[in-house]
């Protein structure tokens, strides 16, 4: 358990390190011109993939922490995930966030009218922000189904348990029969036992009283 609660306090630092650096980028993307913007803008995006690499991990993570403290730690993935997808929103925004005129056209559609290159950019944000909302869908739907793949765990852990309660009980049943049993072959020994010393002390009184008989028989022809 402790090294769980390491491993994720590790994942955590590592994202809160990365989300700022990426935070520090796109601020700086609308300052920077040519080249320079796209490589800047093309680490903030490798950062976004370790990023997401660092959750999917701490998601496994979280499945093999005990039931007690894994929802804490569930509920922090899934805030950290909301946070990383607002660090792309405003990752897509920065990018098209141009300090002049010539560079946007240029990175955006290569156009040479401004207007035109307007228009497109108004569309851009216009298909981004569909992107994001069927993003925010995908993420829900996520959520339902990690809920979901919860509750199941929690059912088979409680089915684990009610079977070791049973196979105990099968166990216990087991060692009284196993008890029972000796317990009715002692008695049947004794049962046995008795009938035999019966059948012993009839016999000795029936020869007493033979032997009585006979003592008698010889006493009276001896007197006669």
């Amino acid at each position: 358990m402790m090294s769980d609660m390491t491993a994720m306090e590790e994942f955590e630092h590592q994202f809160a390190s990365l989300s700022a650096d990426i935070t520090s980028k796109i601020n700086d993307i609308p300052k920077k011109h040519g080249n320079e913007k796209k490589i800047l803008v093309n680490t903030a995006e490798k950062q976004m993939d370790e990023a997401q690499e660092l959750l999917e991990q701490m998601d496994l993570e979280v499945r093999g922490i005990p039931a007690k403290d894994r929802q804490k730690y569930s509920t922090r993935v899934k805030s950290y995930q909301t946070e990383l997808t607002r660090l792309e929103k405003d990752l897509r925004r920065s990018k098209i966030a141009f300090t002049d005129l010539e560079t946007g056209r240029d990175e955006l559609f290569g156009l040479e009218d401004v207007q035109s290159s307007e228009d497109q950019r108004t569309r851009l944000l216009d298909n981004t922000e569909r992107l994001e909302r069927s993003g925010r869908k995908l993420e829900a739907g996520y959520r339902m189904t990690v809920e979901t793949e919860q509750i199941g765990q929690d059912i088979l852990d409680n089915l684990h348990r009610d079977r070791e309660k049973i196979n105990n009980s099968r166990q216990r049943l087991r060692d009284m029969d196993s008890t029972i049993g000796q317990s009715s072959r002692v008695l049947n020994t004794m049962l046995r036992r008795i009938i035999q010393n019966r059948f012993l002390m009839i016999f000795l009184g029936l020869v007493v009283v033979a032997v009585i008989i006979l003592a008698i028989f010889f006493s009276v022809k001896k007197h006669k």
